[in-house]
């Protein structure tokens, strides 16, 4: 079977610019080094938030599922996400403030159609009057 082909989206140069925050994030080097590099995960997880899918329909280039599930595990427990997230705040990363979300990634829980809520007086109502 033919592996699929995955868009990736950190260029050479946003990596150089990323990596300093991702290791001062990260505090310490200790433990056995991980199958994929930093920069593969961090694809990972910029694929899996931009496309939505389960943690087990990752594509195999990005390595074990399960892998890189515990990883994104160990580094929200170790608090990494947040200090990586306020490091970017810094004027040195002041591209990384301007996101920009468009619907077709942004999606409304189906509650969120603005309908009114049906309780039993407005169906008590609409008895009555007869529609």
């Amino acid at each position: 079977m033919e592996p699929i082909a995955v868009r990736k989206i950190i260029s050479d140069q946003i990596w150089e610019s990323l990596e300093p925050a991702l290791s001062a994030a990260k505090h310490s080097a200790a433990g056995a080094p991980p199958d994929q590099s930093e920069r593969e995960f961090v694809e990972a997880m910029l694929y899996l938030n931009r496309v939505g899918c389960p943690w087990r329909d990752l594509p195999a280039v990005f390595g074990e599922w399960h892998s890189v599930y515990m990883r994104f595990r160990r580094w929200e427990a170790r608090g990494v996400w947040r200090r990586l997230w306020e490091h970017l705040q810094t004027e040195l990363f002041a591209e990384a403030r301007a996101l920009f979300i468009d619907s077709t990634t942004v999606r409304a829980h189906q509650h969120a159609a603005g309908a009114p809520k049906k309780t039993v007086s407005t169906r008590l109502w609409a008895a009555l009057v007869g529609a």
